[in-house]
């Protein structure tokens, strides 16, 4: 490691780095750790590899021999935790390493391992908090919505042609968009927990539900397929094939569905569709983002993107948000969000149905 002096946001720069590289939409947040040497050179880095593996700062600290963490600082991504799970209590191990200085970036939200900071301080530690808050928060943003809303994060995506059809009237739909939009879609899988599809989906394509790369190899961390529904799947079913065991949810219900894929470690959930299943999440108010990949052909025909979401007059539409428009080879990727509650529509009222005299 090259022995270069660097200022506490430049090591926090390079711990949101590192924290990239742990998985994300498991029950842990992604966390880096930079230790520096009194003299500001980096010593040791580390970032959490999963549940049940050491945290960041251990990982970092394990890096070192006894005693030469001794007056360093440790510039963290996400306050240091202050509980005992399957592994101890970060916020302990620093203080009994010796270091003299944390510096993180956001509050750990989490009721029971929040509370390091203080213990630290209690130690003698110095604490900085609050350095490259917005980009920890933009970096974990499906963790802390599922922190604070006690569901899954949920991710609705499908790809369609310009008049909203994903299937042509045979049922075809191999392949609506090009290879780079598909290559972005399987980016987006492995940065969720788990990957959903309905049992119509499932019998119907009989898809792998895994995240590859462009030349079909799979991605290093794959996300837990998910299929709903009550009818049964083949026993030579692809997804049976998933390097992760199948979750099956033999439901309907939305809400249902969400709390078994968070009682499986989950925090945040890629839906595939059909659009029975994705309309379910959208009418129950349970979509916290939509990926719509649009294709530059017609298809016409019945076979829509979504089924019905119970807006029987136009007051009621479900109000989204464009947060981005990417092209993507010849495809175009719209990002939206739904539309802050209490918030004014950016649509303007609808208007008033003509009077009747």
């Amino acid at each position: 490691m090259t022995a270069v002096a660097t200022t506490a946001e430049a090591a926090m720069r390079r711990a949101l780095e590192l924290a990239a590289m742990g998985p994300a939409g498991g029950p842990n947040p992604q966390v880096g750790c930079v230790l520096l040497s009194p003299d500001g050179t980096v010593i040791a880095e580390g970032y959490h590899r999963g549940a049940g593996t050491p945290h960041a700062e251990v990982d970092a600290l394990n890096r070192l021999a006894p005693g030469d963490a001794a007056g360093a600082t440790a510039v963290v991504t996400l306050e240091p935790c202050n509980h005992q799970g399957r592994t101890g209590p970060c916020a302990a191990a620093l203080v009994a390493a010796g270091v003299a200085r944390v510096v993180f970036a956001l509050r750990d939200p989490h009721e029971r391992a929040s509370g390091g900071a203080e213990r630290l301080r209690a130690a003698g530690v110095d604490v900085v908090e609050g350095v490259l808050a917005e980009e920890s928060a933009a970096l974990n943003e499906h963790w802390l919505a599922a922190v604070a809303s006690g569901r899954p994060w949920v991710t609705a995506k499908w790809a369609s042609s310009l008049d909203g059809r994903i299937a042509a009237a045979d049922g075809t739909s191999r392949w609506i968009t090009g290879p780079v939009a598909r290559e972005d879609v399987h980016h987006r899988r492995a940065t969720h927990g788990a990957i959903v599809v309905g049992t119509g989906t499932a019998l119907a394509d009989d898809p792998g539900l895994t995240a590859r790369a462009a030349d079909g190899t799979l991605l290093p961390v794959q996300p837990v397929p998910v299929v709903v529904g009550e009818r049964d799947l083949p026993a030579d079913a692809a997804v049976r094939r998933h390097p992760r065991p199948l979750l099956r949810i033999r439901e309907h219900d939305p809400h249902g569905a969400l709390a078994a894929i968070a009682a499986a470690g989950v925090t945040s959930a890629f839906l595939e569709g059909g659009p029975t299943l994705v309309s379910a999440f959208l009418a129950a108010g349970l979509v916290d983002e939509v990926l719509v990949y649009l294709a530059p052909t017609l298809l016409g025909g019945p076979r829509l993107a979504t089924t019905d979401l119970g807006v029987a007059t136009i007051s009621d539409r479900l109000r989204l948000e464009v947060r981005e428009v990417r092209t993507l080879g010849t495809d175009l990727l719209v990002v939206a969000r739904p539309h802050p509650a209490g918030t004014p529509d950016p649509f303007g009222a609808a208007p008033a149905a003509p009077r009747e005299d």
